[in-house]
C-alpha cells in the first residue's frame, strides 16, 4: 500500500473508484474529489501494486476551522477505498501507510484530526486499527449528524 499525491496520470483511476450509495453520503464521489481546486487541499491517491484503489484529501487549514484542533494539524478529509477492495484490510493498510507519510510529506505538521460519522462504525475501526485514537468526544456539525474525533500524533 502507498499513498502519494494526485497526479494528471491518477485521475482515470480516480474515476474507476466509487462507494456503496450508503457510504456515499459520510465521504463523497470521485467527481467530487477530483472538482475539488483549493491551494489549502491536497488530493492524494491510495495505490496497491500501482492500481488506484482509493483517495483522500488533507486540508493544511484544518486546525483554523474547528476549535476540536490544536495547533499544527492537518485535517484528513474524504478518506475513500473503492467497494471492490473493501473487506480486505486495504483500508487499514492505507491509513497505516498514511501515518508513516505524513511526517516526511508534512514536517511542519504535529497532528492529524478526521472526523467519522457515528453511523459508520466499519470506518472508524479501519482508523483505530491503523493507528488514530478516539478523543470521545462528538462533533455535531456535520450535515450527517454526530461523528467522532479522532487523531493521531506525527
Amino acid at each position: 500500500m502507498s499513498v502519494a499525491p494526485l497526479t494528471n496520470e491518477d485521475t482515470e483511476g480516480v474515476r474507476q473508484v466509487s462507494l456503496p450509495d450508503q457510504q456515499v453520503k459520510f465521504a463523497g464521489t470521485a467527481d467530487e474529489f477530483l472538482a475539488e481546486d483549493s491551494e489549502t487541499i491536497h488530493r492524494h491517491v491510495i495505490k496497491r501494486a500501482g492500481k488506484t484503489v482509493g483517495f483522500f484529501k488533507l486540508d493544511i487549514d484544518y486546525a483554523s476551522q474547528y476549535d476540536f484542533c490544536p495547533p499544527k494539524t492537518l485535517g484528513l478529509r474524504m478518506f475513500v477505498v473503492d467497494a471492490r477492495y473493501q473487506g480486505q484490510g486495504l483500508g487499514t493498510g492505507a491509513v497505516k501507510a498514511l501515518l508513516a507519510y505524513l511526517p516526511v510529506a508534512y514536517r511542519d505538521f504535529n497532528w492529524v484530526y478526521l472526523t467519522v460519522n457515528c453511523r459508520n462504525p466499519s470506518a472508524k475501526a479501519c482508523y483505530q486499527k491503523g493507528g488514530f485514537t478516539d478523543t470521545g468526544e462528538l462533533y455535531w456539525g456535520g450535515a450527517a449528524g454526530p461523528q467522532h474525533i479522532m487523531f493521531a500524533a506525527l
